[in-house]
């Protein structure tokens, strides 16, 4: 009896023991929810967490008996009553907040979370900035706004957009996803070029007046990033203001596909004012477990955030089974920290399991591992998909889970969406940007130039024109689009305006664009982007001419070296065709080897000088010489014109050689006003600005060069190559000496980033390839024909060859005529004597060669060739009398 006492005693004591062990689980575990109640997300999610936690609490696998309670506060999206919401939950205890769904309201509520040690876990907050090392008890289970902005980012890649425009909300949501946005698109090679906030409560006017604003800017490339508005106003107000046309393209993050599900039925019809829209979406992956939640993705996150807690509950309290708080004092009153806070928050960035939006598990950065996005288009009422997003996939119509293959190691080359429908019916992609119209055209700046006007000037009935502008309008015409533009004179007419500062206008937005003889400098190059070139120039020297040093040899500097060679050769052809015609009737040009060569050589340079003691006899002789008389008159003629000019003409010498000697000189140097010459010689060549002297036109130029640097002139010129040119056109007395000493080019400037700067560079390759820009330069500078480039190499007064060339080809065809016709004459007297050798062997012969064959014909033919005429008439004669004796 007393065992049996004892042993009901003993298992009393250990039920007793089991019931107290089990009595230190929790009943009830508070967790908290912040949110707005009355927004679109927040409506979804309400209804989801109160299904979540039912779930949990009936679902025998979790929490083994601990109820979950969930205490929600409204905090109408306002920092301030989310904070005393945050404050009013921690009194009850909560082990966990959940939301809030504004990314402002969680910023506040994260430092809080610091404090107590409570784990804030948000479905909606995508701000970026909240992953910071700030925030070590703020995780979410929805994806941050840097995926979202990277795969816009490519969305604007993809099409190739280098500028848009980004409208947001001026809250953290808003502006830290622009500025993820802006880094995104710049790693791409693009840019936001215009950030227009809206306030946090904006009205219709406040839309009005971003929007308007934002029409007279280039970009036609919209990024929407607000919060969902089931109103649409900014599209409504888009519409009023016709900006939902071919020319734009509006691009929304996902709130309005967070919006969407919110409109009614009796609403639908107002969803045509978004048509042509693309949009980025959530995407979640296909699962079996669904739950509607008014299809919104935000629904499903919430949902899944309160098992993400639960399951954290149930592990925790299966390894301590004991949740304590403790007091400590502030300024607001006693408040209660969550002692096993960091065990708790490190067991929750361990989450993993299956929820409805697909996996939930967390990465370094206390976010949900990304799932991608969709990429969606809304047309004739209906959203339509046109494919997917992923960090690792990039854009493509397979949903990310499909692919296997990670791409993110691997050139995106096959990137690929569906067809899109854009603003305004179109299927093809729009260019993105419109820079002026019809009511306001590009405002384009021109040097109004005071000298070498046929470059760009402004006449004075206000006509604009020149080299310069017939290039622009030119490549305007190859724009496979209409640009509206209109000139604006930039000077006074009285001098050259200055081009750096004209430059900077472009970038002041006093113009879009300058045209005009604009070099491409590196300071200028800073602050605008330039066009392909399409003249090329560089600083050269130009100096008197330096005659003084005539030397033994200046009777050769009339002709070029290719003109001696032309006319030494002409003396040995006309020498050798008058023999060939002269040796078989002309006993001048006979006898032996040594005479004939020194009369060939002889006759024909004798010609130069006076009549020839050899007088030419045959017909064709003769002709060929009346030619050759007529080509020495002009070539004589121009030889003593040019010497005498070159003996004669008082010119001005220069000691200058080259851009080192001119620094090394210390002698006063000319350039233009305006141009970039000053700078380049005051600050690369350190050149005193007291040595530099302005000239504003060629005459000053001439006068300047001529007066010379101790007589109140300058010893030499620099100035860009084409002014140069053009200037010795007219004043031949002056040339350039050593080689250009910059390289660089004329280009039209427009506004960094410009695309006119890249579309019209392609029209003026198209210029250059199809023959127009030289036609255009020679339509201006070429009227009275173009002449070689004048340069250190040529000498002024010198006969080039390109002046003779057509008299030279008359006498060569006259030569080449006469020979014909002398060789077939002999030809056929061979003939004949060859056919009467044949009839009558008895006839006189020739001294024949021994060998047989070609070589002998060719002799023979030699031979015959060398007699004299008269001797083979002679011979014919003989041949013929007894023939005609028998006849009678």
């Amino acid at each position: 009896m007393e065992s049996i006492i004892r042993l009901l005693l003993t298992l009393s004591i250990s039920l007793l023991l089991n019931t107290c062990a089990y009595c230190k689980r929790p009943a009830v575990v508070n967790v908290g929810a912040l949110f707005s109640f009355d927004s679109v997300i927040g409506k979804a999610a309400k209804t989801a967490m109160e299904i979540a936690v039912i779930d949990v609490n009936n679902d025998s696998r979790i929490l083994s008996g601990t109820e979950m309670k969930l205490f929600m506060e409204d905090t109408n999206c306002s920092v301030f009553k989310g904070s005393i919401g945050a404050f009013q939950m921690l009194e009850q205890d909560v082990v966990a907040i959940i939301g809030p769904q504004s990314s402002a309201v969680a910023h506040m509520i994260s430092q809080i979370a610091n404090g107590v040690q409570v784990p804030i876990i948000s479905y909606a907050a995508t701000d970026p900035t909240l992953s910071s090392l700030q925030f070590p008890y703020f995780f979410r289970t929805t994806q941050s706004d840097s995926y979202q902005m990277a795969a816009m980012a490519n969305l604007i890649d993809f099409y190739g957009w280098k500028e848009v425009i980004a409208i947001y909300i001026d809250d953290e949501y808003g502006r830290n996803g622009v500025f993820s946005l802006d880094d995104e698109v710049e790693k791409r090679k693009s840019k936001i070029s215009y950030k227009l906030a809206l306030p946090t409560n904006y009205n219709l006017k406040d839309i009005s007046d971003v929007l308007n604003y934002s029409i007279p800017l280039g970009p036609r490339v919209y990024i929407i990033h607000i919060h969902p508005d089931p109103a649409l106003k900014i599209f409504e107000v888009a519409n009023k203001l016709n900006m939902m046309t071919t020319d734009y393209v509006w691009l929304t993050t996902d709130w309005l596909c967070t919006t969407l599900p919110s409109i009614t039925p009796t609403n639908q019809p107002s969803l045509k004012i978004i048509e042509g829209v693309v949009g980025i979406c959530q995407h979640t992956p296909q699962t079996s477990r669904k739950k509607n939640f008014e299809s919104n993705v935000y629904g499903s996150y919430a949902y899944d955030t309160v098992w993400a807690v639960a399951n954290t509950i149930d592990t925790f309290l299966n390894q301590e089974t004991n949740m304590s708080f403790s007091f400590f004092d502030s300024k607001f009153g006693k408040l209660k920290i969550f002692d096993n806070g960091k065990d708790f928050v490190k067991i929750l960035s361990e989450t993993n399991f299956n929820g409805l939006t697909g996996q939930i598990q967390f990465n370094t950065d206390r976010n949900l591992v990304p799932r991608g996005y969709e990429i969606v288009n809304f047309v004739k009422l209906a959203i339509q998909n046109v494919g997917y997003w992923s960090n690792h996939s990039g854009l493509s119509i397979v949903p990310p889970e499909s692919l296997k293959v990670d791409k993110s190691k691997l050139p995106r080359l096959n990137e690929k969406l569906g067809v899109i429908t854009w603003p305004g019916g179109n299927t093809d992609r729009p260019r993105g940007w419109v820079i002026g119209d019809q009511e306001r055209p590009l405002r384009i700046g021109i040097p109004k130039r005071a000298s070498f006007v046929e470059f760009v000037t402004e006449l004075s009935n206000h006509t604009i024109q020149g080299y310069c502008i017939d290039v622009f309008t030119e490549a305007v015409k190859l724009i496979p689009y209409q640009l509206p533009f209109r000139f604006v004179p930039f000077g006074d007419g009285e001098k050259n305006p200055n081009y750096d500062l004209l430059v900077k206008s472009v970038t002041d937005d006093v113009f879009d664009g300058a045209v005009g003889d604009i070099a491409i400098v590196t300071n200028r190059t800073k602050i605008v982007d330039y066009t392909q070139p399409y003249a090329t120039t560089g600083l050269v020297i130009v100096v008197p001419i330096n005659d003084s040093k005539a030397s033994a040899w200046v009777f050769l500097r009339p002709f070029t070296i290719e003109m001696w060679c032309a006319t030494t050769a002409a003396f040995v052809l006309i020498a050798l065709v008058i023999w060939l015609l002269e040796h078989r009737v002309n006993d001048d040009f006979r006898g032996p080897l040594k005479r004939q060569l020194v009369t060939i050589f002889l006759f024909s340079f004798s010609t130069l000088f006076k009549r020839n003691q050899e007088d030419t006899v045959s017909p064709l002789g003769r002709m060929v010489m009346v030619v050759w008389l007529f080509l020495l008159m002009v070539i004589t003629s121009s030889y003593t014109a040019s010497l005498t000019s070159i003996l004669t003409v008082e010119q001005l010498s220069s000691p200058i050689t080259g851009i080192d000697a001119l620094v090394a000189s210390h002698l006063p140097i000319g350039y233009q006003v305006g141009s970039f010459a000053h700078t380049y010689l005051a600050e690369s060549l350190y050149i005193p600005k007291s040595r530099l002297i302005p000239l504003g036109s060629p005459q000053e130029y001439d006068n300047a060069l001529r007066l010379g640097p101790h007589h109140g002139g300058v010893a030499a010129i620099v100035d860009e190559l084409p002014y140069i040119e053009l200037f010795l056109l007219e004043y031949a007395d002056f040339r350039i000496v050593g080689q250009p000493f910059t390289r660089s080019g004329w280009g039209f400037a427009f506004k960094r980033d410009s695309p006119l700067a890249t579309t019209l560079s392609l029209a003026i390759m198209e210029l250059s390839e199809n023959g127009k820009l030289q036609e255009i330069h020679d339509n201006w500078f070429c009227k009275d024909g173009c002449s070689s480039a004048v340069g250190a190499d040529s000498e002024p007064n010198q006969l080039q060859m390109s002046s003779f060339w057509g008299l030279y080809i008359i006498c060569g065809a006259f030569s080449l005529t006469a020979l014909v016709l002398f060789l077939l004459q002999t030809i056929r007297q061979y003939i004949y004597y060859k056919q009467q050798q044949m009839l009558d062997p008895s006839s006189p012969m020739f001294p024949a060669s021994r060998n047989r064959g070609c070589y002998s014909v060719l002799f023979n033919f030699f031979d015959f060739i060398d007699e004299k005429e008269e001797a083979i008439k002679n011979m014919f004669k003989k041949d013929d009398l007894p023939e005609a004796s028998r006849t009678v």
